[in-house]
């Protein structure tokens, strides 16, 4: 059994597809292009919006692709923090770590920003892959969580937690050992780190670098998709976001078969992971508005097996209902985050070197309503009382 998330099955699908030249509405604004595998979104303490850049890897030294044992992956420092302010977009962090495909496909690397509460930036580089590579490699950093120490377009960082040697070490989730942490978000002191290859939440303390499991997703069966017994498919959770009461909530992208509808939004309280959603497709991001609303990202809403990659924005409504609020336009989208007087900005083509974008979107309410699911009663119950890519199984 093999188990990895990142973007190279995805990657395969963009040559295979080729992104084209998709017609955003009029209500979208491109703000950054040219990006290299645009990830994770933040905005920063001056009120600028900040991008991970995956980055395009590099020529050696590399280690077998994840998704294809005839092909490699290779580094290259090739990542970037990105700001974007004003108009203008400047990498103000270079050189961070990147693992891609020769064609910059399969990107792995400088996977999510987030600033504490001094305003302190930190960034995600996730790995993809057994731990025991880096030695290969001989770049720690992938796996990690960085401290940056500045932000003038130089390699200025200290490596603060090691994500990946919690895997290593403790398997939380008895399966093959992988680890790639995706995403995380700061509390008081302690980053919660999404890693989907673990299929776990863990938390970081800032202070003294420390990893403990906060949550495991567990495997569940699911419908074979070419017929015969059901068969087990990993949570995959790559997204989390904290409420206003500073629980935390997961998305997961899931694994194979990638199931249409078959991903799940966690509410994590005390350890345990209830479902507090359900009824999405590969689950990329989810994030609280002001009010208080949970939207969701999904980066390829008809399932990856589809080989299209439109994705979609929803907000999930206190009446029950859901709202679409954007899916035209959206191609293979990585990440979102909130801007001032209701913009909404999203990391666009994510997952191609040279190619991803960021877009500043503003949401009006003439959006189609859906109903939620079923379980969706059951769900405002729990609130009542409680207050890309390359992911395989073979």
């Amino acid at each position: 059994m093999l188990k990895h998330f990142t973007f190279a099955t995805i990657g395969a699908t963009v040559v295979a597809l080729g992104l084209g030249n998709t017609a955003l509405a009029a209500t979208f604004k491109i703000i950054a292009s040219d990006l290299d595998n645009p990830r994770g979104l933040s905005i920063g303490p001056n009120g600028a919006l900040y991008v991970t850049e995956a980055g395009r890897g590099g020529a050696e030294p590399c280690i077998p692709s994840p998704t294809n044992p005839t092909a490699s992956v290779c580094y290259g420092a090739t990542g970037a923090l990105t700001r974007i302010e004003n108009g203008t977009v400047t990498r103000v962090v270079t050189g961070l770590p990147s693992l891609a495909a020769p064609d910059g496909s399969e990107a792995t690397g400088a996977h999510d920003v987030a600033f504490d509460a001094t305003g302190q930036p930190y960034v995600l580089i996730g790995l993809g892959s057994n731990p025991a590579a880096r030695s290969t490699l001989g770049v720690p950093e992938f796996g990690q969580l960085l401290k940056i120490n500045a932000l003038n377009g130089g390699s200025d960082w200290t490596a603060i937690a090691d994500v990946a040697a919690f895997e290593q070490t403790e398997n939380p989730d008895g399966g093959g050992v992988d680890s790639n942490p995706y995403s995380f978000v700061i509390q008081n002191n302690t980053a919660y780190v999404a890693d989907a290859g673990a299929n776990a939440l863990l938390k970081a303390n800032l202070d003294n670098g420390a990893v403990d499991l906060a949550s495991v997703f567990e495997s569940r069966l699911v419908t074979n998709p070419f017929g015969g017994p059901d068969i087990p498919m990993q949570s995959v959770p790559n997204a989390v976001a904290s409420g206003s009461d500073n629980t935390l909530y997961v998305g997961e992208l899931t694994g194979f078969p990638f199931p249409v509808g078959g991903a799940r939004v966690y509410r994590v309280a005390n350890g345990v992971p209830e479902i507090f959603a359900e009824g999405f497709t590969n689950i990329i991001d989810l994030d609280f508005d002001a009010n208080g609303n949970l939207y969701v990202l999904e980066y390829a809403t008809n399932g990856l097996l589809s080989g299209d990659l439109t994705g979609a924005l929803t907000r999930l409504n206190p009446n029950g209902t859901r709202t679409t609020l954007l899916s035209e336009g959206l191609f293979a989208p990585t990440s979102f985050t909130f801007g001032e007087n209701g913009d909404i900005f999203i990391a666009n083509r994510g997952i191609a070197a040279g190619q991803g974008e960021i877009i500043r979107f503003n949401f009006h309410d003439d959006s189609q309503s859906v109903p939620e699911p079923s379980s969706w009663i059951g769900l405002l119950a729990i609130a009542s009382v409680g207050g890309f890519l390359k992911v395989s199984r073979r």
